[in-house]
């Protein structure tokens, strides 16, 4: 007789996971589960999750994720099984061919990693999915259950929009916690929308209906260079890390990258007169609306990070 559930996992793997109800025709239902490998006690673990797809304008967002588990040296930890998230037509999986030899395939899915940075007195989990095509609802619920099993005390999720915002100018990154206390902590601005989300914010939601605190950063990435990569909207992104974690993250070539993304565009740009009139006129919009006190912020935040990175240096002998 077929069973809802199958075989408890053995101790050396954590599984978490809730049943379907059953399918029409009584057919049972469906044991989902993330495996979770054992990472032993964690330290006030943080969590940072960033999704490929609509969240991800420019990759900016995956691609602070992927520079902080290179970074960090992050472990895996464990992932989800795609078969009931992903239409696989859509999100196709990868084959590895090396000298004519089949290597690996590798599915799309949501991969955990961990991460234990130096000098900041905390473990870090790292998130790096795809946004799902389908059951965001279940999705959501898995990934929940499990930052609530790993003792996640702060989540933090990525994303970056298209914008009418000059590529001369420091990219706006624009936050919203889960709850009033939060915002005050972090000192984030309210902010106001009413429009479609993806599964950034539905995660969100999901966290602060179960009593998680989370907080969402979405860097404004010009819409007249969405390609990919966008290493100015990602340092961005990793600037505001920096600062609700109240730490120092290693950035590696990743300003030099901003400076010379910069560089080209302004190269494109001089190319084309009517691009050219177009950025000047988004530069006289976003210096016209930069209020002298959000300035003050910004310096005093960068202020901060120069005593930190400061404080780093001293401290590796660097």
């Amino acid at each position: 007789m077929a069973r809802c559930r199958p075989e408890r996992p053995s101790l050396a793997s954590l599984h978490v996971g809730w049943v379907y109800p059953p399918a029409p025709g009584g057919r049972p239902g469906r044991w989902l589960t993330i495996e979770l490998q054992s990472v032993g006690k964690l330290n006030s673990p943080a969590l940072i999750a960033a999704f490929e797809g609509w969240n991800d304008a420019g990759e900016a967002a995956s691609g602070a994720i992927g520079h902080l588990i290179e970074s960090w040296s992050a472990s895996p930890a464990g992932e989800i099984d795609p078969e009931d998230y992903y239409d696989f037509q859509v999100t196709r999986p990868v084959m590895e061919v090396s000298d004519g030899k089949t290597e690996r395939l590798v599915w799309p899915t949501t991969r955990i990693a961990v991460a234990s940075p130096p000098a900041i007195g905390r473990d870090v989990l790292l998130v790096q999915g795809i946004e799902p095509n389908m059951r965001w609802r279940g999705f959501t619920a898995e990934l929940v259950e499990a930052f609530e099993k790993l003792g996640v005390e702060l989540v933090i999720l990525l994303g970056a929009l298209l914008a009418d915002s000059p590529h001369t100018r420091p990219v706006p990154v624009s936050a919203a916690a889960s709850d009033v206390a939060l915002a005050a902590q972090l000192h984030v601005e309210p902010v106001d929308y009413k429009g479609p989300t993806g599964i950034v914010g539905v995660l969100q939601q999901a966290c602060a209906s179960a009593g998680l605190s989370a907080v969402s950063l979405w860097a404004a990435v010009p819409h007249y260079v969405a390609q990919p990569p966008s290493p100015k909207a990602t340092l961005a992104l990793l600037r505001h890390v920096e600062d609700v974690l109240d730490i120092s993250v290693p950035l590696a070539d990743l300003p030099a990258e901003a400076r010379a993304w910069e560089r080209g565009v302004d190269e494109l740009a001089e190319q084309d007169a009517e691009v050219a009139e177009y950025v000047r006129t988004l530069e006289e919009a976003k210096d016209a609306t930069d209020l002298p006190e959000a300035s003050g912020d910004a310096i005093a935040r960068e202020f901060e990070r120069y005593l930190r990175r400061r404080g780093d240096r001293g401290e590796h002998g660097r």
